[in-house]
């Protein structure tokens, strides 16, 4: 790890990616619920911590990192999950019988349909293949909120004399809560953004936090107190039922979520300082799991094809259930969760560190 690193943001982002396997494993029903709490605006956060002003004055250094950061390895390995798709079908890791929790099954391509997901994936971060890259939606809400609260904060900056500084990045909060609201109170949708831009409009706002979580840290972090405060705020959230990031948001989603990403945030933050003072092992593995984060969200439905396959030796199962999505369905909520866990955090690892030795 270079000195430059932020080893608490890297462990903090090693803790929010393997709860994101974790909710992807179908957990307990209050874990799962707990987690989808926070776990995503971890990352935009995270992202927002490390936004520079320098980029309000060299703003294409800022696009064209972005663009290198989060689209070329969407378009990329959007594209090398689209060719093997069909393959898979023929080696059985996908089947037409069985699919996602709803139901849902996925088929083979004709050309058509191959050449349509191409066009998506190029032009509108969207066509990725929803059973092996379903969490890719991430590249696109994170490429997409960074550079409008870019735009935004030129824009204030620049034509609003008062709003300068922390007051520019809290009006862009404050735009991106109304402008939540309107869009889930009258059914907005963003025609030219897949899904509709709720989860870019949460984005812009997590990472408007990140900002000035950065600025006012000394303020929010080494305190014990508002740590344990945040933990409470997350499991009531937990226990009411409130939700996250997700594509069928309610009115009160626009209270209750920025309280419980930012507490969550919050939180992890304390935890990854204390573990990076105290836990050598432990920083040494969730900072590593934080710089690896990138293969890890890209690799860990594929990883969980392992686990599922035990799973299925273990339980006397058909074969073809290795096609489930995101996991096997059946049994739900056996400790199985924590063997797909460790694939799908571990196996990516494993492979990486492989291709880096031989490499």
């Amino acid at each position: 790890m270079t000195a430059s690193r932020n080893r608490t943001l890297d462990i903090a982002k090693g803790i929010a990616i393997i709860l994101m396997v974790i909710g992807h494993c179908e957990t307990p029903p209050f874990m799962l619920a707990w987690v989808y709490l926070f776990h995503m605006p971890l990352f935009f956060m995270a992202a927002g911590y490390f936004f520079s002003r320098r980029s309000l004055e060299q703003p294409w250094d800022f696009v064209t990192k972005r663009l290198k950061g989060l689209y070329i390895p969407f378009v990329k390995w959007s594209l090398f999950f689209l060719l093997i798709h069909n393959m898979l079908f023929e080696v059985g890791i996908l089947n037409e019988h069985y699919g996602n929790w709803e139901g849902g099954v996925t088929h083979p391509y004709t050309m058509r349909q191959f050449l349509q997901r191409l066009v998506h994936i190029v032009f509108s971060m969207a066509g990725y293949d929803e059973f092996l890259a379903g969490a890719f939606w991430f590249f696109r809400a994170l490429l997409l909120s960074s550079l409008v609260f870019l735009a935004l904060y030129m824009l204030l900056e620049r034509n609003v004399k008062w709003l300068k500084g922390n007051r520019a990045v809290a009006a862009i909060a404050v735009i991106a809560i109304a402008f939540a609201w309107l869009k889930i109170y009258y059914g907005l949708k963003i025609v030219t953004v897949v899904q509709g831009g709720i989860r870019e409009c949460w984005g812009v706002l997590f990472f408007a936090l990140g900002v000035l979580f950065r600025r006012f840290e000394r303020h929010l972090t080494g305190r014990w107190w508002l740590a344990l405060l945040c933990l409470a705020v997350t499991l009531m959230g937990a226990h009411e039922h409130w939700a996250g990031m997700n594509l069928t948001p309610k009115v009160k989603d626009v209270a209750t979520l920025p309280l419980t990403g930012a507490c969550g945030f919050i939180m992890v933050h304390y935890i990854s300082s204390a573990i990076d003072r105290h836990g050598r092992i432990a920083a040494r593995f969730l900072a590593h799991c934080g710089e690896m984060s990138l293969y890890i969200f890209i690799f860990h439905i594929s990883a969980f094809k392992v686990a599922s396959a035990a799973k299925i030796m273990y339980y006397g199962l058909s074969w073809e259930q290795i096609g489930s999505h995101m996991v096997i369905h059946d049994h739900l909520h056996d400790c199985f969760w924590v063997l797909y866990t460790l694939c799908g955090v571990g196996l990516p690892l494993a492979v990486h560190a492989l291709y880096a030795r031989c490499k």
